[in-house]
């Protein structure tokens, strides 16, 4: 009997039947996969932007400063303030006007006090005036200036700049003052002291022009007071001391 080939195919069989029969395979669990990320993106720097044309603006041509200055015409007289009997000098305890170096001063030493000094000669109808004015020693409501057409009677224009930057124009008349070019601030006018201006004024018929510093201040039409002398004056507010040089005065007819 041929039993070892059956035994050999059983075994093969065994064999084959047992590798189909082991146990279960195990079973991993599931990966978990990364959500997936949204990706967002990312705006486009730019950096140089475009930029709207301009509107391309005419250039304006340039227009020259109108020169308001009337004509004027031949010299009449200068004073370089050398000799003291052109002038009305004066001094007290209080108050001074006297003769320095090429220049005329008056000092007031006490509040609200009103001080001036007359020029001899000559009498002036029309006429272009320049003269600098210095104060030394000012605050903001002290004031000074110029007196013109100054008559026998004590009636006069006066032209006045204050330690604050002003500058007005009164006349008086008949024992009163009225005010015809009231205070007004002016870029013109310094403030405080030391400082120095240039005073320049036309008197024509009824026109009256002021310029300081070569700057234009303003024109009025007056004609109650025709001719008369010429003078300067200080005049204190609520402080004590007050200085103020006067210099270099040039009198010249108007064309």
């Amino acid at each position: 009997m041929k039993t070892v080939p059956l035994l050999c195919a059983l075994f093969g069989f065994s064999l084959l039947f047992s590798s189909c029969i082991a146990s279960p395979a195990t079973l991993m669990p599931d990966t978990p996969v990364p959500p997936t990320a949204t990706i967002t993106p990312t705006a486009t720097i730019v950096w140089f932007p475009p930029t709207s044309t301009p509107t391309v603006v005419p250039t304006l041509a340039i227009t020259p400063t109108l020169d308001l200055k009337p004509k004027i015409g031949t010299l009449l007289f200068s004073d370089d303030f050398r000799v003291g009997t052109d002038w009305m000098l004066a001094q007290t305890n209080t108050s001074s006007i006297a003769l320095g170096k090429n220049e005329i001063t008056l000092a007031i030493a006490q509040p609200k006090t009103y001080l001036y000094t007359l020029r001899k000669e000559p009498q002036l109808d029309n006429f272009y005036l320049e003269i600098n004015a210095s104060p030394n020693l000012c605050l903001a409501d002290d004031e000074y200036g110029i007196l013109f057409r100054f008559t026998p009677n004590q009636e006069f224009y006066r032209l006045g700049l204050t330690c604050d930057g002003q500058i007005h124009l009164d006349r008086y008349m008949q024992n009163r003052a009225a005010m015809i070019y009231p205070k007004s601030y002016s870029g013109a006018v310094p403030p405080g002291a030391p400082s120095s201006s240039l005073i320049e004024l036309w008197a024509s018929k009824n026109q009256i022009i002021v310029f300081v510093n070569q700057q234009y201040q303003f024109t009025l039409n007056d004609a109650a007071i025709p001719a008369g002398s010429f003078g300067l004056f200080a005049r204190t507010g609520s402080h004590d001391a007050m200085t103020v040089n006067f210099s270099d005065l040039k009198v010249y007819q108007i064309k």
